[in-house]
């Protein structure tokens, strides 16, 4: 392996934000793009305004990194015209190689294939990859951690937003393995009394009420709302009801499905069939089912575009699980022969953020900025320490890390405590604090210790 795939790897790299895909893997092509998604269209975050303002020198080499590894002349930084500080920062040093996209305040321009279209005017193959046609796309983070572990640093922490129901909303780099309960206490306090957290975005992030959950490497934002709101609300139906009120309620106007980003992109995804396959059975089920696979869950059908309330998204969601379960997914060139032009109306239906906050009845708190804080200042201020951290061994897709600490070990920030695991789609876990480990299982806890 190539000697920065190996740095990346064993440094622990991986999309952070999403699914964790390990970025080693996405850096071993060759193609003629290099892409940045600094969109950040999910309301309340700002993790990615703070990376690009802060750490521009570390970002722009990490980009740089890539570019060479894959052979790119042209790196792309897709941000909204709005984020002028970020903007004006990033332009102050800015390498003749690397242009700014700018972007419109719309949901969901963070999206890698809608980015791919506005940078290009190419379409990622319906079930393909950025890489077919020539591109690699990563996020800010993940960027700054190519260049931290190239030049010796693993991954440790992560950028991380606490907004909503909280005192003081902020944006800081938190140790990974940290509990959400602790990360939300260095805000302050929480404002209500029956709450839910929202992991990651609110149209995209999913609700828990366990707060002894830890932060990994993928964590971008920790929402906490009134769980009587619209967003926990929709989020908190149980499957079974979704299904039950889809097959009962839907009445095929079409509307999630004309507001369909991916749809509008020509990709064959159709929300509103997906909702008819719940009231059919037989060959016709599974010819409905099918609409629901090139589904982005973007989640805009059920949060913005359904005027009966009802959740399409996890239809889709739950349709594709069960054509994965039953051997019926179509092949890339099965869902490319479907693909479709672009819709001549797709720059006209984007959904102003501003509108979609409104929608989510979350204004009380978008006039917040969750700015950065030194993450010391904030244990200093709500007088807290750590105690230890809880670090899983799984922290991406893909095959867990083996553990190479026993109880009893003292590590210090930075070790390995969890090793790739040789010819699998892994990444290396770190320790995150100097500390002895307590316990070993499919976490490693490590408690504070002064080396």
């Amino acid at each position: 392996m190539d000697q920065l795939l190996q740095k990346v790897q064993q440094g622990g790299v991986v999309g952070a934000g999403g699914a964790g895909f390990p970025t080693y893997v996405k850096l071993d092509c060759q193609v003629e793009y290099v892409m940045a998604n600094g969109a950040e269209c999910e309301p309340l975050l700002y993790k990615d305004q703070v990376l690009m303002q802060r750490e521009s020198k570390e970002f722009f080499g990490g980009m740089l990194l890539a570019m060479q590894q894959v052979g790119a002349k042209r790196g792309i930084i897709g941000i909204k015209k709005k984020n002028k500080i970020s903007i004006d920062i990033l332009r102050e040093t800015l390498p003749d190689s690397i242009e700014l996209l700018l972007m419109e305040d719309v949901y969901p321009a963070g999206d890698e294939v809608e980015l791919i279209y506005e940078a290009i005017g190419k379409r990622v193959p319906s079930g393909g990859l950025p890489k077919d046609i020539g591109v690699m796309v990563n996020n800010i983070e993940s960027f700054i951690n190519i260049y931290k572990v190239a030049h010796g640093h693993a991954v440790t922490e992560t950028m991380i937003t606490v907004h909503g129901e909280v005192k003081n909303p902020f944006t800081t780099w938190v140790p990974i393995g940290m509990s959400y309960e602790e990360v939300i206490a260095l805000a302050g306090g929480i404002t209500c009394d029956d709450f839910v957290v929202i992991e990651g975005g609110p149209m995209m992030g999913s609700v828990t009420t366990d707060l002894t959950q830890p932060v990994t490497k993928i964590s971008s934002g920790l929402l906490v709302i009134k769980r009587d709101s619209r967003v926990a609300r929709a989020k908190l139906k149980s499957e079974d009801d979704v299904r039950r009120i889809g097959k009962a309620a839907c009445d095929q106007c079409n509307l999630c499905t004309s507001m369909c980003p991916r749809a509008l992109l020509g990709y064959p995804i159709q929300p509103h069939l997906a909702m008819r396959a719940l009231q059919v059975s037989g060959v016709n089920n599974l010819t409905y089912a099918l609409a629901a696979q090139a589904c982005s869950g973007c989640n805009l059908c059920t949060m913005w575009a359904c005027p009966e309330g009802l959740d399409p998204s996890r239809i889709c969601v739950t349709t594709k699980r069960e054509l994965k379960s039953n051997n019926l997914w179509q092949t890339p060139a099965e869902l490319q022969l479907k693909t479709i032009d672009v819709h001549p109306l797709r720059s006209y239906r984007g959904v102003p953020t501003k509108q979609l906050v409104r929608r989510l009845e979350l204004v009380d708190y978008i006039s917040v900025i969750a700015e950065y804080v030194d993450f010391n200042e904030l244990l200093a201020t709500n007088k807290q320490n750590i105690e230890r951290v809880v670090i899983p061994l799984s922290q991406h897709i893909g095959k867990s890390a083996d553990a190479v600490v026993s109880v009893g070990d003292v590590v210090k920030k930075g070790q390995i405590i969890g090793q790739a695991v040789d010819d699998a789609l892994s990444v290396s876990i770190h320790s995150s604090i100097n500390g002895k480990v307590i316990a070993v299982d499919t976490a490693i806890e490590i408690e504070i210790e002064i080396i």
